[in-house]
């Protein structure tokens, strides 16, 4: 189950986003904290007006919602709303029972709100949240959560792939308990959420702000990476590094799967560590994923079979599981040459400049390089380009040479992060001149048109962009996932 965690400051807010979210959404959570003063003594009308079951939350700022009460107007103000029609009320694990009597005008006598809630059946969520880490005794914590009869809920926040393995190991260590809700928070945790069902949890949380750290809308939740349709039948793929959010790969792969009706869901993974990852990929029964930077070397010494050009760039982007161990490919190699494969095979590309001597870098110039091209590597530390000059036979200079390489090449490939980021708009060769008879090859995505391809652009050269690189090495690595060519009627959203 999806469950939309609701930000409006009034119920009528709230309303409609259950509307927009409603085909993507099973519940909706009702902040209380964020609503107005005047719309909180009126939320007890609120399960009514919407089509799906409703859990009332009254978040403390200790627990990363908005509330300032006093503890006992706080807990008051929970007890009033919850005489609504919610389906689950949501009251932290330290709250004690004897807080939760209270005096009612209707009833002569003091009112037992955990009582009262089961009599009119009516769940409760027992949860706990931790904000700094996954804490050692977690397993524990959700067994003494269950044991009171309530649904335990644990919001923790990991902060390394090992705690991941952690979360993802809820379900194993913890398989007797039944109905539990499992998150991990912040970025790590992104992973946790997607796959909820591999931790056990009975739903994952979304909305269309970031309600807590690590939210992703319902709709990319539910569309994109199909979160409450997968079973224990789905082959999970992946991409991993770090930082790996920026990647627009799972919009390849994704609707890729759904295209052919491939039981599959390609996740973002943040690693700090490749060897704990190679770990949760062995117990998550993990069948392939892709490798952006720093990790490509790094998945290397765990593989047992490399191709040609891994062995030969040292560069891998693409792990599958094949006869029980890992094989490494390196995809960006042919996705490079394939919009450009026709003009160097026509001679329409005899020369290269490369801009960058990094990990891109070095596929760009072994595939130039492996087809005759001349090519020339500039970058701003002269050893990095020494280096990887001296691998490929290539000519090297400074990036502030470059104006020395005007009008005298064919192919002009941009291979660095100037351009993305903080970077945007800034030209990673501002001495180049093109003369508007050059090929402009772009490795940057995101943004989709860069201060070099503008500069391309204007002097009137062929435009080769970073999405179309992308998309060819995508549809490599997803046939070497599958078995099967990626549909060609599908439009991937880059």
């Amino acid at each position: 189950m999806l469950c939309l965690t609701l930000t409006g400051s009034t119920l009528e807010e709230n309303r409609s986003l259950v509307e927009r979210n409603r085909k993507w959404i099973s519940l909706a959570e009702l902040r209380l904290d964020y609503l107005h003063p005047d719309e909180q003594k009126i939320a007890s009308s609120f399960p009514s007006t919407v089509d799906v079951p409703v859990i009332l939350t009254l978040r403390r700022k200790s627990d990363g919602g908005k509330c300032e009460l006093g503890e006992k107007q706080r807990l008051q103000l929970l007890y009033e709303a919850s005489k609504g029609d919610f389906a689950y009320i949501d009251i932290e694990d330290d709250v004690k029972k004897s807080d939760l009597k209270f005096k009612d005008p209707l009833f002569e006598q003091r009112v037992d709100l955990e009582h009262a809630l089961k009599q009119r059946q009516v769940k409760i969520i027992r949860s706990y949240h931790n904000f700094e880490c996954v804490p050692a005794d977690i397993y524990g914590r959700i067994s003494k959560l269950a044991a009171k009869g309530d649904i335990p809920k644990v919001a923790v926040t990991p902060q390394s792939m090992m705690d991941v393995i952690t979360l993802f190991r809820v379900q194993q260590e913890l398989s007797q308990v039944k109905d539990k809700i499992v998150i991990g928070m912040g970025e790590f945790g992104i992973c946790t959420r997607i796959l909820y069902k591999k931790c056990g949890s009975l739903l994952s949380f979304c909305s269309d702000g970031q309600a807590a750290p690590g939210h992703l809308s319902a709709r990319v939740m539910s569309e994109l990476y199909r979160a409450d349709q997968l079973d224990e039948h789905t082959h999970i793929f992946g991409i991993i590094g770090n930082p790996v959010y920026h990647t627009a790969s799972p919009k390849i792969h994704n609707p890729g799967f759904e295209a052919i009706r491939y039981n599959a869901v390609y996740v973002p993974f943040l690693v700090d560590s490749v060897r704990a990852f190679f770990k949760l990929a062995e117990m998550l029964q993990i069948h392939g994923f892709s490798v952006t930077v720093p990790h490509k070397r790094n998945v290397q010494p765990y593989l047992g079979r490399i191709t040609r050009e891994v062995k030969q760039i040292g560069s891998c982007n693409t792990v599958i599981r094949i006869q029980n161990m890992w094989k490494g490919m390196n995809t960006d190699y042919y996705g490079f040459l394939a919009p450009i494969n026709d003009a160097i095979a026509n001679q329409e590309i005899k020369t290269a400049l490369v801009i960058g001597a990094g990990g891109a870098a070095r596929s760009v110039v072994w595939a130039l390089h492996n087809h005759g091209v001349k090519v020339t590597i500039i970058n701003r530390s002269i050893e990095h380009a020494r280096s990887l000059a001296q691998e490929t036979m290539s000519i090297y200079d400074t990036l502030e040479h470059a104006h020395l390489y005007n009008g005298s090449v064919d192919l002009v490939v941009q291979t660095t992060n100037v351009g993305m980021g903080d970077l945007e708009g800034v030209d990673p060769s501002p001495s180049f001149v093109f003369s508007g008879k050059e090929i402009a090859y772009e490795l940057i995505y995101n943004p989709k048109e860069t201060a070099f391809l503008k500069k391309a652009k204007q002097a009137g050269c062929s435009i080769i962009t970073g999405s179309q690189m992308l998309m060819e090495q995508g549809m490599l690595q997803f046939e070497a996932f599958t078995g099967y060519h990626y549909p060609h009627w599908i439009q991937a959203d880059l």
